[in-house]
């Protein structure tokens, strides 16, 4: 039995139990270099984690400020343990807790937003890394273009000292380095997102652009936005989470972060005024993210989306326990290497049957409990970003998909927002009360929800998908998803796949 919790903060760093790693460098010795926008789990398990790792080889030039804008809660646990956390690292038999060190301190943009645009103005500020979801971005997924039409972004023009949104920040930063003679930060997107760099790109230069003509053209010449794949599985952390990292580490750490030891970086080798040397750290930096993207979310993305809407149907509430059910085993393996990966482009130095093994373990870690629920939001973007892609090239190469269209079909029924039980389940979103309308119109019939152009966008105007959509939801309707599974994959065996 453990005896009391040490509480975490620097004073602490000392007293940290056995088997608890400390930063083990000088944390007075780091200088901010690194505005990270949108500090939540993923960040603090992933970029901060990296970060921490160039610092513990003595590299102490690359310091992180975190900048939240919705979250004071967050803000309030970090500035208790003087920007202190814990990254709990669960895979088999392995637990790894590390006390993460790398973060100077954070701000919470509301209640400062001076502060905010100090820190990214500062001529130590190289590069600002983003994590703020991929609706963020406000970009047309069809038109490719910025979305303006918002209150907050009106009122960051009318007063760009005080900005409330994250490209108010950004501009108005940049405007100031600019008049400063300061070359501008790189924006480096850490989102879950097609060519997040362009994506980053268009966002700012196009909100600039409502400024100043000059000042989008000053960015656009000289501004970085590098394209990034990140990976690493890290569940939200629940109350009961935090009591099960407090009784197994001794630490009390208010807000811990319990993730997978699997991680990956792929950056886009390109930056305006200087880059951490995070290649020292298992960061690999590419001439082209494109065919890492693609992998990662076509296959581990688009894994997420089928497994979790099919998985909440059928009454399981975590990947792992959906994995441990062999029929959808057999569905997830068959659905990446018969209708995924032969549809990839090839991507340097991986090799896609391996990682593909990888992710089948790594769905099934039981440490990690990570929630259907968590994996099914946001489904109007998901789906269109991660799981229609391979429906298109399947259609363009006249390959056979129908595991693709059953996944469609799992997130269409999931959309009528209850179970088969008659269970409430939980559809969120930007478009979510109006998906739920049109799926509870449709029923077993694609049509309705299929008028919405701006998720399904040409994949509407495609017979044989809609009619193989229609075929799978009828039958996942008279028999349920794993008998519907198990009668695909016969049907796929017989046709010798």
């Amino acid at each position: 039995m453990r005896g009391t919790p040490v509480p975490l903060r620097d004073s602490t760093l000392g007293d940290l139990p056995a088997g608890v790693e400390a930063p083990g460098y000088d944390r007075t010795a780091l200088r901010p270099a690194v505005v990270h926008i949108g500090v939540g789990g993923f960040h603090r398990a992933h970029q901060a984690v990296y970060l921490d790792d160039l610092a513990r080889t003595g590299e102490t030039g690359w310091g992180l400020v975190g900048v939240g804008l919705r979250s004071p809660g967050m803000g309030q646990v970090l500035a208790d343990q003087d920007g202190l956390f814990l990254v709990v690292e669960r895979g088999g038999e392995q637990e790894r807790a590390r006390v993460v060190g790398v973060l100077n301190r954070y701000l919470f943009a509301p209640d400062d937003p001076g502060a905010v645009l100090d820190a990214l103005a500062a001529e130590t500020t190289r590069v600002v890394t983003l994590t703020i979801t991929g609706t963020g971005y406000r970009i047309d997924p069809h038109t490719g273009e910025f979305d303006a039409d918002d209150d907050d972004l009106r009122a960051d023009l009318a007063d760009p000292a005080a900005p409330r949104t994250v490209f108010g920040f950004l501009v108005e930063a940049l405007d100031r380095r600019r008049r400063a003679g300061l070359p501008p930060f790189t924006v480096l997107s850490c989102d879950n997102m097609p060519d997040n760099g362009t994506a980053a790109r268009t966002a700012v230069v196009s909100f600039a652009r409502s400024r100043d003509e000059g000042l989008a053209g000053w960015i656009e010449a000289e501004g970085a936005f590098p394209s990034s794949m990140v990976d690493r599985i890290t569940p939200t952390t629940t109350p009961g989470e935090r009591e099960v990292v407090v009784a197994r580490t001794g630490v009390d750490d208010r807000w811990p972060v319990v993730t997978e030891p699997f991680r990956q970086w792929i950056v886009e080798d390109s930056f305006a005024c200087g880059r951490p040397p995070l290649e020292r750290v298992g960061v690999q930096f590419v001439d082209d993210v494109a065919p890492y993207e693609a992998m990662k979310t076509r296959m581990l993305n688009a894994g997420h989306c089928a497994l979790a809407y099919l998985g909440i149907l059928a009454g399981y509430s975590t990947i792992d326990e959906v994995l441990a059910d062999w029929v959808f085993r057999a569905y997830f393996e068959h659905l990446l290497a018969d209708e995924i990966v032969p549809l990839l482009p090839p991507v340097p130095g991986i090799d896609l049957a391996e990682y593909q093994q990888t992710l089948v373990r790594r769905f099934s870690n039981p440490e990690m409990g990570d929630q259907l629920t968590r994996l099914g939001r946001r489904g109007s973007s998901k789906m269109p970003n991660y799981v229609f892609p391979s429906v298109e090239a399947a259609v363009a190469a006249g390959r056979p998909h129908q595991l693709l269209l059953l996944a469609v079909a799992g997130w269409m029924r999931f959309l009528r927002g209850y179970d088969y039980a008659g269970n409430d389940v939980p559809v969120d979103g930007p478009l979510a009360d109006r998906l739920v309308e049109l799926a509870r119109q449709g029923q077993e019939e694609p049509e309705p929800l299929m008028s919405e152009k701006t998720v399904f966008g040409d994949l509407r105007d495609d017979p044989g998908f809609a009619s193989g959509v229609e075929v799978a939801l009828r039958a996942l309707e008279e028999q349920g998803p794993r008998e519907v599974i198990g009668l695909y994959l016969d049907l796929a065996t017989k046709a010798g796949r």
